[in-house]
């Protein structure tokens, strides 16, 4: 895919996490599991062009989201861009979610084709994300101790994942 796209691919994602036993119920999330809310973008190379890392297992992804937004160098939408996202973020300006109550993931697909403009959009928009899910998954096969709660920076890894690329 080509870095002229008009869209960003944007995701959180659950690192587990060990810490002392006072804040884990800060750190726990709505699964149960002890671990940070990590948000980050990516691009259609699988390359993060932002991080969001360290935020309680307990946030929301659209706590989050509007955490990055009102930093002073957070996250900001590019013109004519973009950040396509998952149900668990509202649709805004620059933001698009796919449709709800909807045929989403691609795993339903299989075999299938759309029936109307919401599942062709749902569809496509599936397909481009699914960028962001193998970056994702690069990621926690290339740094192993991403898979595992420990004590880690993740800022780090994530310096040392993007030169290795």
């Amino acid at each position: 895919m080509s870095n002229q796209l008009w869209f960003l691919l944007l995701d959180g994602i659950f690192l587990p996490l060990t810490l002392p036993a006072e804040d884990e119920s800060r750190y726990r999330s709505r699964k149960g599991k002890i671990s940070t809310n990590f948000l980050a973008v990516c691009d259609a190379n699988m390359r993060f062009t932002y991080v969001l890392p360290g935020w309680e297992g307990s946030a929301s992804d659209s706590r989050v989201l509007r955490d990055a937004l009102s930093r002073k160098n957070g996250l900001k939408v590019p013109k004519n861009k973009y950040y396509l996202m998952d149900g668990g973020y509202a649709n805004g300006p620059g933001f698009l979610a796919p449709y709800r109550v909807t045929r989403y993931h691609l795993q339903l697909w299989r075999g299938k084709t759309p029936q109307n403009y919401n599942e062709l959009f749902n569809h496509r928009h599936s397909l481009a994300r699914s960028y962001v899910e193998r970056a994702f998954g690069l990621l926690k096969k290339r740094w192993g101790i991403l898979r595992a709660a420990g004590f880690y920076d993740v800022k780090s890894v994530l310096m040392m994942h993007y030169w290795m690329k």
